[in-house]
């Protein structure tokens, strides 16, 4: 969740690496710092707060050498204090290190680094990391031809039990960087006359496109003009040298206020990017190119199972409704978290699909692995083609939808909800969808981003709603069916970004407890769509009106709600049930962003969350 990068060659290092943090922030903002190699040691600058926090400190430090390595942090062992933020620094000055992760085993490795005269300045795991390097430093012994630095690293890790993403710096080396990985992303950069290392592509793409993605158990030995790859048991490894195609320029501002609106604004251009190339000639049905599963095998499949966290698990369920009503295939959904601790008995027939945005989520990473391990097929959906994930998958659906900076989902998830309702159309047309029925979803898929630029046209009433229900601390989101979901991520939109405790649940379940919580104070966002089960929310608005409960109805223009029963409305256009979740998550998200914004809240960085999820 933290954020690290590291350089090595011809430029000012404390420059290149401030830029990248500066992309990095959204992983995690607790602390800042960095330390740079200069001719008479190593100069290390700190500070509390967010990266302008170090950026005003490093205006005065004048930080000139060409090595070194820096970090955002996300708390995990001890409190924000400085004395806990990175890099930290051997207590023999040697060693200085930052890292993502847990060392599950620390506390060992401290009382035997204590006992050997090593001391501690800070609460944290990681420092007992670098001190036990500079312990092997110390005791390696020169050999020609060989690395002393390398070595302690790669021996330090060899004792260590847990999850890392590091990179390393020696006083005595000056001109090497040293960088691994177990279950916290790292990336390598390949430069000209430069070399940088990053826990994200974002930090390094305004230096270069040319990047290795390191495994896990994978070490890293870069100069300026060289690197080297060995694992942990220092077998040597053949890298692999991937172009990244970003726009860097897609991971900035520009003349937006936030990345969330930024982002909620692109997702007209984010759906029809996922969308292009991916339908059939004839208009009826969607395919995939990295599914690595033919026709054949898909129509042995059983059984899905989909595991995510957060945002992503919400769009799992949204799959859920839509590949059983299209496809006519048992779904179940499972928070990866829960899923890699049970032992749950599936069927041999069972296609296991892995949803992260970022391909790095720790939890959703173990469940895959969880499957793999027992020999089921899986496949992802993701938006980083060279993360953990896709490259662990079988097979799987790249998003499509550019950087996602804002720490709430906004892109990523209506995104991930389009290629499931396009999943659910492909599994249907192999099974017992009919032509004209898929020629009717392709149609509807299409015409979607016009119709969420028409939503996103409301942007003004939906503030000016907004602005009267930011005082208010409670509020649940309410819906039926496919709208479940969407109830489910709009509290959870809310309550990252504002802290206004919510609520979402199924319209109907309202009566089995929560209908306790109504009153003035605690207002209701119903999301209701034509159909069958329109009158049954009808029924749960006038539950709520009856007792005094103000009401904000999201509604497809086909609903005929009496205004006398609802405090403010916000119409959606007319459209098929398979984009209606997409839709409606629109003035969802937009409510959310203005009543935070109304709050005085940093929408992009809300307190004690990062936009990605590597360590338990």
């Amino acid at each position: 969740m933290c954020g690290i990068v590291g350089y090595v060659g011809r430029e000012r290092a404390g420059s290149v690496m401030l830029d990248g943090l500066k992309r990095l922030e959204y992983r995690g903002y607790d602390s800042a710092g960095m330390v740079v190699a200069m001719p008479d040691g190593f100069e290390q600058v700190k500070r509390t707060g967010r990266v302008k926090a170090l950026e005003e400190a490093l205006s005065e430090a004048q930080l000139g050498g060409n090595l070194g390595i820096s970090h955002t942090r996300w708390a995990t062992h001890g409190n924000v204090t400085e004395a806990n933020a990175h890099p930290h620094t051997s207590s023999d000055g040697k060693i200085s290190l930052v890292h993502n992760g847990v060392i599950e085993n620390y506390l060992g490795m401290k009382k035997f680094l204590i006992d050997k005269g090593y001391r501690f300045a800070s609460d944290t795991d990681s420092e007992a990391l670098c001190n036990l390097i500079a312990y092997h430093y110390a005791k390696e012994p020169e050999v020609d031809g060989k690395s002393r630095f390398l070595e302690s690293v790669r021996k330090t890790l060899s004792h260590v039990e847990g999850t890392y993403g590091i990179a390393v710096v020696c006083t005595e080396c000056p001109g090497e960087l040293i960088g691994a990985r177990k279950g916290s992303p790292l990336i390598v950069g390949i430069g000209k006359d430069e070399n940088l290392l990053a826990s994200d592509v974002n930090a390094i793409t305004h230096c270069t496109q040319n990047v290795v993605y390191l495994n896990d158990n994978e070490v890293v030995h870069l100069k300026s003009d060289d690197f080297s790859i060995c694992t942990v048991s220092s077998k040597s490894v053949e890298a692999v040298i991937h172009q990244v195609d970003w726009d860097t320029s897609a991971a900035e501002l520009g003349d937006y206020h936030h990345f969330m609106e930024k982002e909620i604004f692109e997702q007209p251009v984010s759906l029809e990017n996922g969308m292009r190339g991916r339908f059939a000639d004839d208009g009826s049905t969607a395919f995939f190119g990295g599914l690595n599963l033919t026709p054949q095998e898909l129509r042995h499949v059983d059984r899905l199972l989909f595991i995510a966290c957060g945002t992503a698990w919400h769009a799992c369920l949204v799959a859920e409704y839509l590949i059983e009503r299209y496809a006519r295939i048992p779904v179940e959904v499972e928070y990866a978290s829960e899923f890699r601790y049970r032992n749950a008995p599936l069927d041999k027939n069972t296609l296991v699909i892995a949803i992260s945005q970022s391909g790095e989520t720790i939890d959703t990473l173990a469940a895959l692995r969880e499957a793999k391990r027992k020999g089921y097929r899986t496949l992802s959906i993701n938006n980083s083609v060279g993360s953990t994930i896709a490259r662990e998958s079988d097979g799987g659906i790249y998003q499509h939808a550019g950087p996602e900076i804002g720490v709430a989902s906004t892109k990523a998830f209506t995104s991930q909800i389009m290629l499931c309702a396009m999943l659910a159309l492909y599994l249907g047309r192999l099974r017992d969808l009919s032509y004209g029925d898929g020629v009717e979803i392709v149609k509807a898929l299409k015409a979607m981003p016009e119709q969420i630029r028409e939503v996103l046209r409301q942007n003004d009433k939906i503030a000016a709603i907004a602005k009267q229900y930011a005082n208010y601390e409670d509020c649940l989101f309410l819906g039926r069916q496919l709208m479940f979901p969407i109830a489910l991520e709009g509290a959870l939109k809310l309550k990252e970004i504002s802290y206004i405790h919510a609520e979402g649940y199924p319209a109907a379940e309202m009566k089995h407890g929560p209908i306790a919580l109504i009153s003035e104070q605690c207002p209701s966002v119903f999301l209701a769509t034509s159909g069958e089960i329109f009158h049954k929310s009808l029924a749960n608005i006038q539950e709520v009106k009856a007792r005094k409960g103000k009401i904000i109805c999201i509604a497809t223009e086909d609903c005929d709600i009496p205004e006398d029963l609802i405090d403010d409305l916000v119409v959606v256009p007319e459209c098929h049930e398979i984009v209606k979740p997409i839709l409606m998550s629109i003035p969802v998200q937009l409510l959310s962003y203005h009543i935070a914004l109304e709050r005085g809240c940093d929408v992009d960085k809300p307190r004690n969350l990062a936009k990605s999820v590597t360590v338990e």
